[in-house]
């Protein structure tokens, strides 16, 4: 038996030369599933997506390795250089066919449910990041999020072109962004102990309800250890419900045990997993 892709719809077309494209993966000319390639341009490199895999309830899962082994082959011919794929937490096979093809865990996403305004130290004072600190504050923040990248496996070029991509989307008018939270964590003399960075209602659950999102959770090196990092936490909990948004999630690189064990002690639950490989 043969398994092939076939597009299923037309190529869309995405801001800044991206690219999409739903196909079929078939057997012998016949239906049995279905997947999406993406490619995404970072400055002069392409970042890959497959998503939407499904093969029809009986195929065997040779067919879904098939059709993932031809989708990578589409993403490298759209000139990617790596690909990512995301898997729900409680999808176990679909976590071991992507482990099986070479993908390996760079990213996790968790969320949890907010019911109640959370106390904060009272000896600890919050205040907004303004305009004169924004800017030493955003050059922190991208130095952060080029580490992470570059531990998850990607290059300096592609973690560089996709730190400043990501930060252009999200704050396009700085620290005066809609929706946006910037908030700086100070002791009781002044001296800054960590940032928070919140974005609300930038998504929605299935149910149509908001899902708030905390970008990052930075303490000040000297400061670590002291629990200021569950303070941020909680201030981004409040930030929420404040907000009127009750769902908040997070991603955290795989290869940050500190934050994880954070997030998991404070009710955090893994929602999906990002895996990825190089293309060349």
């Amino acid at each position: 038996m043969t398994t092939t892709l076939r597009p299923e719809h037309p190529e869309e077309l995405r801001p800044g030369g991206g690219r999409s494209r739903r196909w079929l993966i078939c057997v012998n000319g016949r239906p049995v599933g279905g997947l999406r390639t993406t490619a995404t341009p970072y400055g002069d490199q392409r970042w890959g997506e497959i998503s939407e895999l499904e093969v029809g309830s009986g195929q065997r899962r040779g067919r879904a390795t098939v059709g993932a082994l031809a989708a990578e082959e589409v993403l490298r011919a759209w000139g990617c250089r790596r690909v990512d794929v995301t898997v729900p937490a409680e999808n176990d096979a679909a976590l071991a066919l992507a482990e099986a093809l070479g993908y390996t865990e760079r990213m996790r996403n968790m969320a949890k449910s907010l019911a109640e305004l959370p106390p904060l130290p009272s000896r600890l004072t919050v205040r907004p990041i303004g305009p004169e600190r924004y800017e030493g504050w955003l050059e922190q923040a991208k130095a952060g999020y080029l580490h992470d990248l570059a531990a998850s496996g990607l290059g300096e070029r592609q973690a560089r072109a996709k730190s400043d991509a990501d930060h252009l989307r999200l704050l396009r008018d700085g620290h005066a962004t809609p929706g946006t939270a910037l908030r700086e964590l100070t002791d009781a003399q002044g001296v800054l102990l960590g940032t928070l960075w919140l974005t609300l209602r930038q998504d929605q659950l299935p149910n149509g309800e908001a899902l708030a999102w905390v970008m990052t959770v930075a303490v000040e090196p000297a400061h670590r250890g002291h629990g200021h990092g569950r303070t941020l936490m909680l201030l981004a909990e409040r930030e929420c419900l404040t907000a009127g948004v009750a769902q908040l999630g997070l991603n955290v690189f795989s290869s940050n045990a500190v934050a994880i064990r954070l997030y998991e002690s404070l009710g955090y639950r893994v929602t999906r997993r990002v895996l990825g490989k190089s293309l060349a």
